[in-house]
């Protein structure tokens, strides 16, 4: 049923960001999310990734959380929304006190729509008590194989992510990596409390030709 609420996204898509259609597995990952299911999307660097949160948070009423390690495409993507007339900040390690009081108090009080966030972010208290004050729709997390021990580049501070989503917990959650092992992808669904495996994946296998046709 999900399906007749995509040309809602495909508006916000084509409004925003100048596109009249999605790309390979954008719309499926697109509708997951917008179901309320928690999902593991594996998508290739530049394979739009972003979209698959961005658009169904658009469509929905209050913020959407933007989990990332990487600072300087946090700073980007916010830089990028605001260009598009879409509110959204972000809080990382270098910010002073004030600074980081200003943004979550936007995300309570005013109309942000994305706020990015460092793993490390997260789990300090000032967060936490700004996190049960917002209006949540989605919790978006990039780099999603860094919350396992048996991928590349684990960040411990990853795995709090547990810890919000116990605050919160009918928001669903996207996970988005570019590639991850059998185990990774398992081990991501188990730390980030998936309810229910789900794992949308972009084949990369080529048609074999058919020699009897």
């Amino acid at each position: 049923m999900i399906y007749k609420f995509m040309n809602i996204y495909k508006q916000i898509l084509l409004k925003y960001w100048g596109y009249s259609g999605f790309r390979p597995m954008q719309e499926e990952i697109i509708a997951s999310v917008a179901e309320g299911r928690d999902t593991l999307a594996l998508l290739p660097t530049g394979g739009g990734k972003s979209i698959t949160f961005q658009v169904p948070a658009m469509a929905a009423e209050g913020v959407c959380l933007v989990i990332t390690p990487l600072i300087a495409l946090m700073k980007d993507q916010v830089e990028n929304l605001l260009s598009k007339g879409i509110k959204a900040v972000a809080v990382y390690s270098g910010m002073n006190w004030e600074e980081i009081r200003i943004a979550l108090d936007n995300c309570v009080f005013g109309d942000i729509k994305f706020l990015y966030l460092s793993p490390e972010r997260i789990e300090t208290e000032l967060f936490i008590g700004y996190l049960q004050k917002m209006k949540v729709n989605l919790i978006a997390v990039d780099e999603a194989h860094c919350i396992s021990q048996w991928g590349y580049d684990f960040r411990p501070s990853y795995l709090k992510i547990s810890e919000i989503r116990k605050l919160i917990p009918n928001v669903p959650v996207l996970a988005l990596t570019a590639t991850a092992t059998k185990d990774v992808v398992d081990d991501i669904q188990e730390k980030l409390l998936f309810r229910q495996k789900n794992v949308l994946k972009k084949s990369f296998e080529r048609k074999k030709p058919c020699l009897s046709c």
